[in-house]
């Protein structure tokens, strides 16, 4: 895939990033909808399957699951460069793409996460602060289904899925809601039931 960026496209990515720093609640994977919305729906920078193997890549490999944001900066950047037929010359603009997505989504977070958490803590007792605390709570939950929703419909599975795999998501989530089995084990049994064909 090969695309154009001219320099506001580049500035308007970063702002966007900018943006979404400051309405990750709960960390930047919180914002996938938004910027599948915006990668891929609204300026076709990257493709579906860019954009999920970006997300699961990043998500399967050791470190901060925010690489995310840098393998989907990369790949704009790839794609800018001519694509990935274009070899070592596209690497610099990956470089700049994996640059300005990062910075974007790290730099205002980070700075309003520090000053947050130390206020908060200084005032713990606050019930404010506390009501604050919980009421977060379910606005976590719905961005983390909207992003899981983002990403199984790019595969299909959202309108496609059979009932037996809607299913065994409602018993996944409710096991982990009311039992203390580690999640590593449920993902055991998901990856053992993909492997045998079940899923």
């Amino acid at each position: 895939m090969s695309i154009h960026l001219s320099h506001a496209d580049w500035l308007a990515l970063f702002g966007q990033y900018l943006f979404l720093s400051l309405i990750s609640i709960s960390g930047a994977i919180t914002t996938v909808p938004d910027m599948h919305r915006y990668l891929v729906a609204e300026h076709g920078w990257l493709t579906d399957a860019q954009f999920n193997s970006s997300v699961a890549i990043a998500q399967a490999a050791p470190g901060p699951n925010v690489l995310f944001v840098a393998l989907m900066g990369w790949n704009v950047g790839i794609n800018a460069g001519g694509g990935a037929a274009a070899g070592v010359h596209a690497w610099p603009l990956g470089l700049a793409g994996l640059a300005v997505t990062l910075v974007g989504i790290l730099v205002p977070s980070t700075t309003l996460t520090y000053l947050a958490t130390r206020w908060g803590h200084r005032n713990r007792e606050r019930r404010s602060v506390r009501a604050f605390k919980q009421g977060m709570v379910p606005v976590v939950i719905g961005l983390l289904m909207a992003t899981g929703w983002v990403l199984a419909a790019a595969n299909g599975a959202a309108t496609e899925a059979p009932w037996h795999l809607w299913l065994l998501t409602a018993v996944a989530a409710f096991v982990v809601w009311r039992t203390r089995i580690h999640l590593l084990w449920l993902l055991g049994a998901g990856a053992l039931l993909g492997a045998l064909g079940l899923v």
